[in-house]
């Protein structure tokens, strides 16, 4: 228990919640490799889960940091197994090596159930007061998902027609992020119908990604103005209860004199 509250402690719930979607997405790609994909495909699908990998294994280290006895977190905490689904996987290897990848159930299970141990009303209230970081941490989970899967998608269509430019997942990827940053420089296109729809997916969802992201870089640079006006009505408020008591105070005062010098008045 107290490492949960040492792990809770170090890492924000929005954190926790990147790394709960993050597991998820790693074990969709671990399924989606064991499907019968073209090599180009498969090979792109392997990029994406090394990257998730060295994500993981940051995460170990930093909860092994954490934690004050380093055997607690890696033996009664499964630490080992977080580290066992973190280990990236080259070659061909990977179909059958990947199986290991189940191994980040273990992380996934002690992050919820740390997420579930807390109150709602003080997870609500740490979404409203941090809520530039949970929009951030939304924009770039997106960002991770609309890339990975327009990729992917691009180039298994792509991979069907001869007449096809996108022929390789470095070909796909780069056609995702030209797209999904609204810059199109047309050096990639697709030529199938599956590879059309997605590509319209990427430009929707691209210009909602650019559009938060511009959001957040002008509330970084002015400054976000909504804590203010709270933190300046919450003062007033409490200005307001204290002068009503200090007059309060000044009547009862005053009806207590009054008593004195008129006792025979009836004072309400």
């Amino acid at each position: 228990m107290a490492h949960e509250s040492a792990t809770q402690i170090e890492h924000s719930n929005a954190y926790n919640i990147f790394i709960v979607v993050l597991t998820i997405i790693s074990l969709i790609i671990m399924v989606l490799m064991f499907l019968p994909l073209n090599d180009e495909t498969l090979g792109l699908l392997q990029v994406y889960d090394n990257l998730i990998c060295v994500i993981f294994l940051i995460d170990f280290t930093l909860n092994l940091r954490a934690t004050p006895k380093k055997s607690d977190y890696f033996i009664k905490e499964r630490g080992w197994l977080d580290l066992l689904g973190s280990i990236p996987s080259l070659g061909v290897a990977f179909k059958y090596s990947g199986i290991l990848r189940l191994a980040r159930l273990s992380r996934l299970a002690r992050i919820l159930r740390i997420l579930r141990g807390q109150n709602k009303e003080s997870l609500f209230k740490d979404v409203l007061e941090h809520r530039s970081q949970y929009t951030g941490l939304i924009t770039i989970l997106l960002s991770i998902i609309v890339l990975a899967t327009a990729s992917v998608l691009v180039l298994q269509f792509e991979s069907q027609s001869p007449q096809a430019s996108i022929k390789t997942g470095w070909e796909s990827f780069w056609f995702s992020i030209v797209t999904i940053t609204t810059v199109g420089y047309g050096d990639y296109f697709p030529v199938t119908v599956g590879g059309r729809i997605t590509a319209m997916f990427i430009m929707i969802a691209g210009i909602g990604i650019i559009g938060v992201l511009a959001s957040i870089m002008s509330s970084l640079l002015v400054g976000s103005p909504s804590s203010a006006p709270v933190e300046k009505e919450m003062a007033d408020t409490a200005t307001v209860e204290s002068e009503i008591a200090a007059i309060k105070k000044e009547l009862a005062e005053m009806r207590k004199l009054l008593e004195k010098i008129a006792p025979d008045m009836d004072i309400k």
